[in-house]
Order: structure tokens, then C-alpha cells, then sequence
């Protein structure tokens, strides 16, 4: 009998910052590592929900030490937002990050939502549509910034960011940029990941995060139609952008067995996910699981999905 096709999925993690790097921290991305998946990220915010309280890292730095004790992993944000960010400051430490990684980097952004990030820096929360707006001069700029790496500088002025006699020699290790993974669930936000994605990145459809397994499903899959509608729409063939699943946040339950990984990645890969993403577990949080079956998941859950699709 002919062997099976490969698993057309990648499996990756995200390692939440709330480890001091000595407790703890610099072993979770060395396992993550020796487990073999294929990128870890972190969240890019400066807490989150129900973390708030309790220690949590920047994701820059967080980055930078995890690409010091890493050879192999691939490292990224998921996401990345202009709610505390500004295209200038950020290319100059993405291109730095690039080069101590050697060109493991990948960026996810998006839009950014209305939790403590909207208004740590002191100013009212942006509505979606201001959120939107952003992001639609956010990412091409920022791409223009990580891609001029001329002596000449570059300068820019736009309705919310300007950039003047900008230089960033030597620019990215990866060219022409590292990779951008949009997060996006309306029309404007697909259109941006088409135009400028390597990839786009759901959570799944907002809409049925709180429904059935099925609707979760259906939702996911209309997500799917949308985005292939709009790369087309844009003269950009579907297949040529991966898409990426944050897991945790649809009603399905991958990490409660290897089975159930299995049949959840299953549907995922014949759905044309490319990419799951895994958060790292993290005891008595809403990411609580149980760590031997997260790492046999890793190590075997792609094989098994291989034989049994």
C-alpha cells in the first residue's frame, strides 16, 4: 500500500509571558523546541484578561532571550496591535530581533481589541472603526519600514503616523521582510491580510465562540469562503496564504486527549487550516491542561493525523 500523503498541518505554540525567565521561562521555549513544533509565540500585550494582576513580560524581550536559547524554533507575536505601538519603534526592534534570530521571525498583528491595552498609554479606547483605520496605515507602513534598508533614510506622514529620515540598515534577515500573520475577522482587516499577509489568523468566528462544537464549525468555515473570496477579489490565488487557528477559544476541546486532537485537527486540515496553534498550558488559567497529554500531542498528534486521514 502507497504511504499517506503528509499532514498538510503545521503545529505550533503559544507561550502566554508569565514566567520569570529564570522560574521557569527559558525552559518552557527550549521544550517547546525539543518538542518539535514548528513556531512558539507569545501575546504581544502588556497584561491580558484575567492575568492582569499577576506577572507578565514583554513580548519584545520575552523574544529576543527565547531566540538566545533556541537554534531551530520559529518565534512570533500573536498579536501584535497599534493599540500601544508605532510602526517607527517597532520595525527598528523587529529588524534587531530578526538578526539575533537568524530569520526566525514571524510578526502576527491585527487590529487590536478595547481590553487594558485601548488605554494604558492614557488616552480613550479607539472604537472598531478607529481600530480598523489604524491598522490599514499600521501595515503598509510598517512593511515599507522593514523593507528600506537604503542609507537615504525614509520619511512618510500619514493621518495617524509619520516617519522621518528613517533608517534601517542592514533591514530584515529575511527578505525581503519577515513574515506577517493578520489577524482579521471583518472585510477591511481579509483585505489587508491579502494585500499583505503570509498568512492570516483567526480565533475562530467571533459570532459562535459561545455556541455548538457544529456552529463553531460552520462559522470557521464561512470565515474560510470569505477570506478565499476576498484574496481573489485582491488577484491573490487563496492557496498562497496560510491560515492559521488560534486554538482556546471556539468550544471544542483538542488538548483534553490525543483522540480528541486528532478529530479536531482532522476536521481542521480538511477545513484548509495550515497552521493550529496550541497555547502552552497553564495551570488554574482559562489555558489549564494537563502537560504529558500537550506533549504527546505535540510529538504524535500529526502522525496519528497522517494515518487516520
Amino acid at each position: 500500500m502507497a504511504d499517506s500523503p503528509p499532514c498538510p498541518l503545521r503545529l505550533s505554540t503559544a507561550i502566554l509571558p508569565v514566567r520569570p525567565w529564570a522560574k521557569g521561562g527559558r525552559d518552557v521555549w527550549q521544550r517547546a523546541e525539543e518538542l518539535g513544533f514548528h513556531t512558539a509565540y507569545t501575546y504581544d500585550h502588556l497584561s491580558w484578561r484575567s492575568f492582569r494582576d499577576g506577572p507578565w513580560f514583554a513580548a519584545m524581550p520575552t523574544l529576543t532571550a527565547a531566540a538566545a536559547v533556541t537554534g531551530q524554533l520559529r518565534l512570533g507575536t500573536l498579536v501584535t496591535s497599534p493599540n500601544f505601538r508605532h510602526p517607527v519603534t517597532l520595525a527598528k526592534e523587529l529588524i534587531t530581533l530578526d538578526d539575533i534570530s537568524g530569520g526566525r521571525i514571524t510578526l502576527g498583528i491585527g487590529a487590536g481589541g478595547s481590553g487594558f491595552d485601548a488605554t494604558a498609554l492614557g488616552h480613550d479606547a479607539w472604537t472598531p472603526g478607529e481600530r480598523a483605520d489604524r491598522l490599514a496605515e499600521f501595515l503598509p507602513l510598517l512593511a515599507r519600514l522593514l523593507r528600506e534598508d537604503g542609507p537615504g533614510g525614509f520619511s512618510y506622514r500619514g493621518d495617524h503616523y509619520s516617519a522621518h529620515e528613517v533608517r534601517n540598515v542592514p533591514g530584515c534577515v529575511q527578505r525581503p521582510r519577515l513574515p506577517f500573520a493578520v489577524a482579521a475577522n471583518g472585510p477591511r482587516g481579509m483585505r489587508l491580510a491579502a494585500w499583505h499577509g503570509q498568512s492570516w489568523v483567526t480565533t475562530g468566528d467571533p459570532a459562535t465562540q459561545e455556541g455548538t462544537p457544529g456552529e463553531a464549525w460552520a462559522g470557521l468555515e464561512q470565515q474560510l469562503d470569505r477570506l478565499a473570496a476576498t484574496c481573489t477579489e485582491a488577484g491573490r490565488d487563496p492557496a498562497d496564504l496560510g491560515k492559521v487557528l488560534l486554538t482556546g477559544f471556539t468550544p471544542h476541546r483538542p488538548l483534553e486527549s490525543l483522540d480528541a486532537f486528532v478529530d479536531f485537527a482532522g476536521t481542521c486540515a480538511e477545513l484548509g487550516i495550515t497552521e493550529l496553534v496550541l497555547h502552552w498550558p497553564i495551570p488554574d488559567s482559562l489555558f489549564a491542561a494537563d502537560l504529558g497529554v500537550f506533549e504527546r500531542i505535540a510529538t504524535e498528534g500529526l502522525a496519528q493525523l497522517t494515518v487516520r486521514h
